[in-house]
């Protein structure tokens, strides 16, 4: 049964030739059996091992493994090709069936016995062991599976296989017909059957990356039109040619490699596409470098895997020196050939540029082991740039310079710092250097990288330099002390009063030179200074309420200046904290007041005391009535604590405007007193509106309305 099988797919494939006979000068080659039919002469039967025929097989490859089965189990075709009974032979049969394959093509030719008795059975599906055949639809139309190859020249149309009617009872009036994409539908008229004989042609070249498979359907009809058989699908599958290059997707690549890497380190992967069949050598891809540049120190630093396209170095690890090698970028060519590699096959190119990465192999060395910088005392900033050698990949950890200063610098005076643009450290000074102190400094610094070194490098002599300071000597000004000074006055101090000596030393002590003193900011013009003692005298009352005066404290600024060349000056401050002398009277606050001249609430006001003065000169006040008669009989004055007095009506008064004399006492020694008045409005108040328009009349107590009226008496 299986043997049947495989003759009956034989026989299917067996309907696909050469398109058309081959014309004479024609080199296309259609893989299979070159001839399809054959026919011998049976004269009794056949002895064993003679040979009947030659078939003409050619898988267009070179027939490498070709196999051939014979339908007939005593038959038998030897590699040359020749058709031999395996043992004397006389029931042949009338036909036979002969399967040729290989990795290329698949065939099947009919060998036609004349004069030789039937077999029984006789019927195809008998002669070849089937019960049914599996995959046509009707029993009477056999369509086999048909092969075209892509890039057919002309002429067209040409035959590429044939539908069988294999049914004894069909009758011979039938018409074939065929449908679907490639005939009827588009690409329209691309195939084409007889329709009479059943054989299916094409009539244009074909493109397989375009359709790789076409899907037909046949069918018959009667001279009516009506259908008989079908339809029966056929499959028309377009045979590769190698007529696709490889290409890679990218013209250029790029990879790189630390220097130093192991022999088989891999780099990086090419990898190209052919768009023909992937299940043929067409596709099949090769990877070879056709070019190394530069080509030194050797032409093969880099190997290509031919199958993988995987990119490994050759050139051994201690050759792999980034600081070394001519340059640090190689280009390779990479062709990619099809045909597994073969000398027939298509190419394609790509670039691949490898980089060789660096590695922090070298440690960073001065240019010097010893610097040397000057700077004058008192002055900050960069005195001196360190310059060092590395090379290692510029802009990278491995090449970045980091400082240190590992001795020297007791006093935290120094700081080193990387220049970014040149890699030069940056010496500074960042506390002001005293030559008087100490005019010489000795720096050892050393220097590393951002990255740490690999194993088997470290920092040797080189990396560390020693740097000679040298501070110069400057006229220094003279500085006060101390600063600020602070001192104690009472304010109002006769003018001329003594209030401080200033105290102002040169620091330049190696030299002998002179002081002189002199006010520069005296904001309120209260002071004097002697040149030569430094002595500081009032000129004006000092006045602790002043304008000028802030937290009970007046701050005059002063300068002292050497007679060095050039003279140098320096300033000092004095603060006077004046103390309280009891020359303000208090006053109080509001002095306006308004109340309503139907009020049931006869509370007034609150007042409040204040004095410019402070304790113990002011606070707690004595907040009482004047003291003119009758006063007590409408007001009342009474203390609310050591700062408030409340002054309420003893009785309503009419809508009118009152002044009211109140008499105020602080408490120092001796004690202030200040007689002073408020205004009262009582107003017209009506839902909860004040009106004190209309309090156009002043009054005052009815005594003393009455003594301003005698006393305009007596005055005229």
């Amino acid at each position: 049964m299986e043997m049947g099988a495989r003759i009956l797919a034989a026989f299917l494939l067996s309907q696909v030739f050469c398109a058309g006979a081959q014309e004479e000068g024609e080199i296309d080659c259609t893989p299979g059996f070159q001839v399809k039919e054959y026919q011998v002469q049976y004269n009794g039967g056949f002895p064993a091992g003679e040979p009947l025929l030659q078939v003409a097989f050619n898988d267009c490859k070179g027939n490498q493994d070709v196999q051939f089965e014979v339908s007939h189990p005593d038959f038998v075709v030897d590699e040359e090709g020749r058709l031999s009974p395996r043992r004397d032979v006389i029931d042949s049969g009338t036909v036979m069936f002969i399967h040729g394959q290989s990795i290329h093509s698949d065939d099947m030719a009919q060998v036609d016995i004349l004069g030789a008795p039937p077999r029984s059975p006789q019927t195809l599906r008998e002669i070849l062991g089937l019960g049914q055949i599996p995959y046509r639809q009707r029993r009477s139309l056999l369509v086999p599976p048909m092969f075209v190859p892509e890039n057919q020249r002309p002429p067209f149309p040409r035959s590429i296989g044939k539908s069988h009617v294999i049914s004894a009872d069909m009758e011979e009036n039938h018409v074939f017909h065929l449908t679907g994409k490639g005939a009827d539908q588009d690409p329209k008229g691309v195939f084409r059957i007889n329709r009479l004989t059943g054989e299916v042609a094409v009539q244009r070249p074909l493109d397989r990356e375009a359709i790789a498979m076409y899907y037909l359907q046949v069918s018959t009809t009667d001279l009516s039109g009506k259908v008989v058989e079908g339809p029966v699908a056929l499959e028309v599958s377009v045979i590769d040619q190698n007529d696709n290059r490889p290409i890679f997707q990218e013209s250029r690549y790029a990879g790189e490699v630390l220097e130093g890497s192991p022999t088989g380190t891999t780099v990086m992967t090419m990898t190209a596409y052919d768009a023909d069949d992937p299940n043929t050598e067409n596709a099949v891809l090769r990877y070879h470098i056709s070019k190394q540049s530069p080509s030194k120190p050797s032409p093969n630093m880099f190997y290509i895997d031919p199958e993988k396209g995987d990119i490994v170095t050759v050139i051994s690890s201690s050759l792999l020196d980034r600081e070394t090698l001519p340059t640090t970028q190689y280009e390779l060519e990479i062709v990619a050939k099809d045909m597994a590699g073969s000398d027939v096959g298509l190419t394609g190119t790509a670039t691949a540029t490898i980089t060789i990465t660096d590695k922090n192999d070298h440690a960073p060395e001065f240019t010097h082991s010893l610097f040397q910088a000057t700077v004058d005392e008192g002055s900050t900033g960069v005195i001196v740039n360190l310059t060092v050698d590395d090379r290692d990949d510029p802009a990278t950890g491995a090449w970045r310079a980091v400082y240190s200063i590992i001795n020297g610098n007791v006093g935290q005076s120094f700081e080193v710092h990387t220049n970014p643009d040149n890699n030069e450290g940056m010496l500074s000074v960042v506390k002001p250097l005293d030559y008087e102190n100490t005019a010489y400094h000795t720096l050892l610094i050393k220097v590393e990288n951002e990255d740490p070194l690999v194993p088997d490098v470290g920092y040797g002599p080189s990396s560390t330099a020693t740097v000679h300071v040298t501070v110069l000597d400057v006229n220094e000004g003279p500085m006060f002390f101390p600063d600020p000074m602070v001192v104690t006055k009472r304010e109002n101090v006769p003018v001329g009063s003594f209030v401080a000596t200033l105290n102002a030393t040169d620091p330049d002590i190696l030299q002998t030179q002179s002081i002189r003193f002199a006010l520069l900011k005296d904001p309120a013009g209260w002071l004097t200074v002697n040149p030569v003692k430094g002595t500081v005298n009032t000129t004006a009352i000092l006045d602790r309420e002043s304008p000028f005066v802030r937290n009970n404290m007046y701050s005059a600024v002063f300068m002292a200046t050497d007679n060095g060349s050039p003279p140098a000056t320096g300033t000092g401050t004095l603060v006077i904290t004046l103390e309280d002398d009891n020359d303000n009277a208090p006053y109080v606050s509001p002095s306006v007041a308004r109340v309503c001249e139907d009020a049931k609430d006869l509370n007034v006001v609150v007042l409040g005391g204040q004095d410019k003065d402070i304790y113990p000169n002011a606070e707690p006040f004595s907040i009482e009535l004047g003291k003119q008669p009758g006063l007590e009989k409408t007001w009342k004055v009474s203390r609310i604590n050591n700062t408030h007095a409340q002054v309420t009506l003893l009785h309503n008064l009419k809508r009118a405007n009152y002044n009211l004399p109140l008499l105020v006492t602080d408490s120092g020694v001796p004690q202030l007193s200040n007689s002073t008045e408020i205004k009262v409005q009582v107003c017209t108040c009506k839902k909860n509106k004040m009106d004190c328009n209309s309090a156009w009349l002043v009054r005052s107590s009815m005594p003393l309305c009455l003594g301003l009226a005698l006393l305009s008496i007596l005055c005229l």
